[in-house]
């Protein structure tokens, strides 16, 4: 896909974009459309690798025509809620659509300031040593599997894995499996279990989640989320506590409650709805039991926070990934205290002008409808930078022939 040279012998300089996912390849075309040289550097060797690890089920919570990135319509065929194969298909798509530069089989390990402080020096697999004009940093939310460190963990004598290496329900069939988590993707892997056969489903649930309906009446709940999007925080905490007292049933005779908190000061913390892909009725037939937070191990047996101990024969635990940033940019000063950016989209980091951060959010909006919405800020906000940047003598920014 175009030229895949990682020569820096000129004194043009490219952006680097580290990640070749939705963010990653949207902001490559952002930047290309304005005719800036973008070199899309992923590790793995494929884009889209994220999506391809994902579960079999899984299909884009979000509708297809507001999960288009820029410049790329996503096909009618793939229905309104695009599956996980489709994803990957329109993401090898795109590259190809767009003759992005994409670099594949490359880790970036760090990224620092060049010694001139005119650009930004990235150390990648082999030994190289790449400078860029800017960097954008794409590298996503579902990057290294975490697993808490439970007591007992490490001697446990029953099966744990982490969601990320769960793909379908077939080697659970006949089995009792408890999930822990409930976040989206423990809530659909649970309906899942259900679905292909598992013997007991238990869903492990330490903080009750806002649950919303998908769609209700062909209105999509993205929809919800667009509109809302920029009205304040406690107006929509009041506005959905009715909304989903019409919408959802009260699940608390089977273990899980209301939350006791507004949802959207939950999505604002991180932890976005859950979609209900089945989950409610699978909970409301007893097909799925909600039991407490899981505390830790003994043997075989897991130890739950109200005392609790069960036996079942697998874990999957669906507990989330970590950001991994800090090996990369963590010298910086530019990541909070939960290990995500300062900052996300077109704003650089006070003392990193030049570095960007994409698809570190997680807005009730939709993921893909607000990376394909930064891509566009991002690549105007890298060419604002370079014009001032060039008429004061510094690096200059890689141009496509025209």
């Amino acid at each position: 896909m175009g030229d895949s040279s990682l020569s820096t012998s000129t004194a043009d300089h490219p952006v680097y974009v580290v990640g070749g996912g939705p963010a990653g390849l949207s902001v490559a075309y952002a930047l290309r459309a304005r005719g800036i040289r973008a070199v899309v550097l992923e590790k793995s060797e494929h884009v889209g690798a994220s999506w391809r690890r994902h579960y079999d089920r899984l299909h884009l919570h979000t509708t297809r025509r507001l999960s288009a990135l820029p410049g790329l319509p996503m096909p009618r065929r793939f229905g309104r809620w695009v599956s996980r194969d489709d994803v990957v298909r329109y993401l090898e798509k795109y590259a190809e659509h767009h003759e992005l530069e994409t670099v594949t089989g490359v880790e970036v390990s760090r990224i620092e300031r060049t010694p001139d402080g005119s650009g930004w020096l990235l150390h990648a697999t082999g030994g190289r040593e790449l400078t860029g004009a800017a960097v954008v940093v794409a590298t996503g939310w579902n990057h290294t599997p975490l697993l808490p460190d439970w007591p007992g963990r490490e001697e446990y004598k029953g099966e744990l894995r982490h969601a990320g290496e769960y793909r379908n329900p077939e080697p659970y069939a006949g089995r009792d499996v408890l999930v822990v988590g409930v976040g989206n993707t423990g809530a659909e892997i649970a309906v899942d279990l259900v679905e292909g056969g598992a013997a007991r489903v238990r869903l492990s649930v330490r903080t009750a989640p806002h649950i919303v309906r998908r769609s209700t009446a062909g209105w999509a709940a993205q929809y919800t989320g667009v509109l809302v999007r920029r009205l304040p925080v406690g107006l929509v905490d009041r506005l959905a506590r009715p909304l989903a007292k019409l919408s959802v049933p009260d699940l608390s005779a089977h273990g899980l409650p209301r939350p006791d908190t507004g949802l959207y000061s939950r999505a604002k913390a991180g932890a976005i709805p859950v979609q209900d892909v089945g989950l409610i009725d699978a909970i409301r037939k007893g097909r799925i039991e909600v039991v407490a937070a899981v505390e830790g191990f003994e043997g075989d047996e897991v130890l739950l926070a109200d005392g609790t101990r069960i036996t079942p024969e697998a874990v999957i635990a669906a507990t989330g990934y970590a950001r991994s940033l800090e090996g990369l940019v963590g010298g910086l000063d530019v990541l909070d205290g939960r290990g995500g950016p300062v900052v996300n989209g077109a704003r650089a980091p006070k003392n990193a002008a030049g570095l960007y951060f994409s698809g570190f959010v997680t807005p009730i909006s939709g993921t893909f409808r607000e990376v394909a919405m930064d891509a566009e800020r991002i690549a105007k906000a890298v060419e604002k930078a370079a014009k001032a940047a060039e008429k004061g003598g510094g690096s200059r920014l890689s141009r496509l022939p025209v």
